[in-house]
C-alpha cells in the first residue's frame, strides 16, 4: 500500500473517534513588542505549504528581513500531500509543523473537526476579512485565492487556434499536446475536478482522457511543462504560474472560458500543538499583511481578498472573470468519487 494510502487512512481513522469542542472565537491580536521578544526567544517557524516554493520562500524572506532572529523553515509539497501528512503526523503523535496553507479549503474542514488548529485571528483579518473568508470560530482564514484556468504558448499557437471553452479542449486538434496536473495531488485541480464534473459531467472528462494528455502532479507544473516546449496547451493548472512565467518573458497566455473558471481558497491556520507557538503567531499575522499580501499578488501572481491589495497591471481582473466557486464540504463529500472517476479515464 503507498505512503498516501496510509496517511490517509490514518487521518481517517482519527476522524472516526474526534470529539469537536469549541468555544467562542478568540479576539483580534495585535503583534506587539511582547509577542516579538517571545517568538525571537523561540527562534524558529516551521510553515507546511502548497504555494510554490519560489513564492513560499520569497514571503519567508520578506518576513525574515523583519525579524532577523526567527528562521523560517518552507516545506512545501501538493496540497493533498500536506494534508496527508498533517494526518499521518498528528495520528502518530509528532507535531512538527507550526503554521499550515494549503489550497483546498475543505481540509480545513477536517482539521478543524479534529481539533488540530489553533484559534487565532489577526487584527488584520478581523478588520478586513469578508467573513465568508474567513472561519466564524476563528480557526482559519483564506490566505490567498487561486484560479486553474488553461493556457497556451502563444508563440506556437495562434490565438484563434487555441481553445476558448473547456469542451474544446476534446477537439482531436488538441490530441497529444495537452498536459493537465492530478487532483489526488493538487488542491486547486480537485476543487476544479469537482466544479467541471458539476458543469459539465463526467463524460468531459472520460473524453478528455482519450485526448493523449500528459499527466504531472501539482497544479504548479503544467504551466512550467508549456515553458520547457514539452506540451503546448494546458488543460488546467494555476494561474499564478502563467503570471510568474509571463514576467520573464516567456510567451504563454491564460484563457479564462465563457463557462467559467474555477477558483480555489487557500486557507491558513496555526496548528493545535504548534512546536513555537509565538513564532507561529507573528508568521500566521505577517501573512495576511498588506505587504506580504501585495507580494504575494506582484511576486506570485496570486489573487488576495484583501481589498488594499492592488491587482498588477496587464493581468484580467478578478471582476472580469467568470467564476466558478466550490462548495469545500461538498468537495470533501465527493473527494473520493473524484479521484476514483480520475484514475478510471487517465490512471493514476
Amino acid at each position: 500500500m503507498s505512503n498516501m494510502k496510509v496517511a490517509a487512512g490514518a487521518l481517517f481513522a482519527a476522524m472516526a473517534w474526534s470529539q469537536v469542542t469549541w468555544a467562542a472565537p478568540p479576539e483580534p491580536y495585535m503583534v506587539t513588542d511582547d509577542l516579538v521578544a517571545a517568538a525571537t526567544k523561540e527562534g524558529a517557524v516551521t510553515y507546511y505549504t502548497s504555494t510554490d516554493v519560489q513564492v513560499a520562500e520569497k514571503m519567508a524572506s520578506a518576513f525574515e528581513k523583519h525579524y532577523p532572529g526567527i528562521k523560517v523553515q518552507v516545506e512545501r509539497s501538493g496540497s493533498e500531500r500536506v494534508f496527508q501528512r498533517i494526518g499521518q503526523e498528528y495520528s502518530s503523535g509528532i507535531h512538527n509543523a507550526d503554521v499550515i496553507e494549503t489550497s483546498d479549503a475543505s481540509h480545513f474542514l477536517t482539521f478543524k473537526d479534529q481539533n488540530w488548529l489553533t484559534p487565532a485571528v489577526p487584527e488584520d483579518v478581523a478588520k478586513l476579512w469578508p467573513e465568508s473568508d474567513r472561519d466564524p470560530d476563528g480557526m482559519y482564514a483564506a490566505f490567498r485565492a487561486t484560479l486553474t484556468v488553461m493556457a497556451y504558448r502563444s508563440d506556437k499557437v495562434k490565438a484563434e487556434d487555441a481553445p476558448k471553452t473547456w469542451k474544446d479542449l476534446l477537439d482531436p486538434k488538441y490530441k497529444d499536446k495537452l498536459v493537465k496536473s492530478h487532483p489526488g495531488y493538487s488542491g486547486n485541480v480537485m476543487t476544479a475536478t469537482y466544479a467541471l464534473s458539476q458543469l459539465l459531467g463526467w463524460d468531459f472528462f472520460k473524453q478528455l482522457g482519450q485526448q493523449g494528455v500528459m499527466q504531472v502532479q501539482s497544479s504548479t507544473e503544467p504551466p512550467k511543462v508549456l515553458s520547457q516546449g514539452e506540451r503546448l496547451i494546458q488543460a488546467d493548472g494555476n494561474e499564478y504560474n502563467v503570471f510568474m512565467l509571463q514576467d520573464k518573458g516567456v510567451a504563454i497566455t491564460p484563457i479564462y472560458p465563457a463557462e467559467g473558471t474555477s477558483i480555489a481558497y487557500g486557507n491558513a491556520a496555526i496548528l493545535a500543538y504548534a512546536p513555537h507557538p509565538n513564532a507561529a503567531k507573528l508568521f500566521y499575522s505577517f501573512m495576511f499583511s498588506q505587504e506580504a499580501q501585495q507580494l504575494n499578488d506582484d511576486f506570485g501572481g496570486l489573487r488576495s481578498v484583501r481589498p488594499d491589495v492592488k491587482e498588477k497591471s496587464g493581468r484580467t481582473p478578478l471582476s472580469q472573470i467568470k467564476l466558478l466557486e466550490s462548495d469545500p464540504a461538498a468537495v470533501r463529500d465527493s473527494m473520493e468519487e473524484i479521484k476514483q472517476k480520475y484514475e478510471e479515464y487517465f490512471g493514476t
